[in-house]
């Protein structure tokens, strides 16, 4: 994939049977945190709200989400279908995505980015 300018030149110039799945990605994130800032960070979409909220990336057989931790820690249980690293989650390109569970982890995210700031500490 040629290193795009934004998120819409990244989900275009992906590959037209992962573009839906991309789309829908991006909305549930933006409908989480509607006022997070959205563009290109290390080659992929990032969204950042008070800090770093997320990334997602489109990979060979899965879409990555990457959310900082420790929220995928407090979600393990729910997360166990997936695999999953410290702060990333892999969706098979072949299965549905879990919006709703998507939107709590990404609300979460910004929840933690939200209490650290007004604390004065960096997220």
């Amino acid at each position: 994939m040629k290193k795009p300018k934004d998120v819409a030149a990244y989900i275009a110039a992906a590959p037209e049977e992962a573009r839906a799945k991309l789309l829908q990605m991006r909305r549930v994130i933006k409908a989480a945190v509607p006022k997070a800032e959205e563009r290109i960070s290390y080659g992929m979409p990032y969204y950042g709200y008070n800090g770093r909220l997320a990334y997602f990336r489109l990979a060979k057989t899965h879409i990555g989400l990457y959310i900082p931790p420790p929220v995928l820690q407090n979600h393990r249980k729910e997360l166990e279908k997936y695999s999953t690293a410290m702060a990333a989650i892999r969706f098979p390109i072949k299965d549905r995505l879990p919006l709703a569970l998507i939107k709590k982890l990404v609300r979460e995210r910004a929840k933690l980015n939200e209490t650290a700031r007004k604390n004065g500490r960096k997220a």
